[in-house]
């Protein structure tokens, strides 16, 4: 019977040393395969050249590197990249890239579809397919960065879980692939860089706050009415805001760094007065600001975008209160990459 092929990037740089030394071979081989896969993202065992052609080929025949390619590429008028990304089993997610004058932040993926069912989200009609793996959320990091390198000239600055699916649904995966992006023996990027977004899962939350990450947290927020948000993310009856509330404050008290809420306005939904008012209760809980987000539409025409008088009283009454508030202008709408689209189209 064949041996199925191990995939590489599932080991530890201490299994492959162990690894290597089984076969006879020094143990530093396995520091070097290790540095390959992590520090310089190749994707072919040939391409490893510091290694003789026998290890290389013997590597060839007992091992994959279960990469990404970027399949489909579209291009916005405002600079922003989607990328469609196949996986290795066929599936694809979606990653953004977004580029300003300042900098370039990688919008990644981290579950196919989604583990949640938010009714203004594209990516909620998909469901979950499955998890990333680490080293694929990894891989779409490496695919932005190069893309900001040809296209700007420069690296990428800034990392957002902000794609497809739950991040807290996928905790270890997420928290693995971070490891990656940030480690010395990885991409060695500043974990003040990466900011996890999530509809908030209080159990989660409180798992993240006890593990003390480096990276910033955000909260899909959207309304601070529990009848509200209820119809617009369901899933908020099983997490209701008294318990984000309660990981909040569990958070800011292990972690003793601010959160930043993620707020669309809507047409007719939290557009008044009672709305503005509860996000400003909302907002005392613990130190935050909010991004007052631009709606993008998902086709069906329920969702739409407040008037421009609702989203400045929203501003205006956050900084009365001395809340720090900014109103993010989306990117990548004509290619259907921005906040809330990504559902695989093409």
């Amino acid at each position: 019977m064949k041996e199925t092929k191990k995939d590489i990037r599932s080991y530890t740089q201490d299994e492959l040393r162990a690894y290597f030394i089984d076969q006879g071979q020094q143990a530093f081989r396995g520091n070097q395969v290790y540095e390959w896969l992590w520090k310089k993202g190749a994707h072919h065992f040939e391409d490893m050249t510091n290694l003789s052609k026998e290890t290389r080929a013997f590597l060839q025949e007992h091992f994959v590197i279960n990469h990404i390619r970027v399949d489909h590429m579209q291009r916005s008028k405002d600079g922003t990249i989607k990328n469609a990304v196949k996986l290795h089993d066929g599936l694809t997610v979606e990653s953004v890239m977004i580029p300003t004058p300042t900098r370039t932040t990688a919008c990644v993926s981290s579950q196919v579809g989604c583990s949640l069912n938010c009714e203004f989200c594209a990516t909620a009609r998909l469901k979950r397919m499955r998890n990333l793996n680490p080293d694929e959320i990894y891989d779409q990091v490496v695919a932005i960065d190069q893309q900001s390198r040809a296209y700007h000239n420069r690296p990428l600055s800034n990392i957002v879980f902000m794609g497809m699916g739950e991040p807290l649904m996928n905790y270890n995966n997420v928290i693995k692939s971070i490891d990656k992006i940030t480690g010395n023996d990885g991409l060695g990027m500043s974990p003040k860089r990466i900011t996890l977004s999530t509809s908030g899962i209080p159990k989660m939350m409180k798992k993240l706050a006890d593990d003390r990450p480096k990276f910033n947290l955000a909260l899909s927020l959207h309304s601070a009415i529990d009848e509200k948000r209820v119809k617009i993310m369901p899933f908020n009856e099983q997490f209701p805001l008294e318990d984000i509330k309660d990981a909040l404050r569990y958070w800011y008290e292990k972690t003793g760094t601010r959160v930043t809420y993620e707020y669309v306005v809507w047409k007719g939904i939290n557009d008044t007065k009672e709305d503005i008012d509860a996000l400003i209760e909302f907002c005392k809980v613990i130190p935050c600001k909010v991004n007052i987000i631009e709606y993008n539409s998902i086709d069906d025409g329920r969702f739409e975008q407040a008037s421009k008088q609702a989203v400045d009283a929203y501003e205006r009454e956050l900084n009365r209160f001395g809340f720090v508030v900014n109103v993010r202008r989306s990117r990548g709408k004509d290619i259907d990459a921005a906040c809330g689209q990504l559902a695989n189209k093409e």
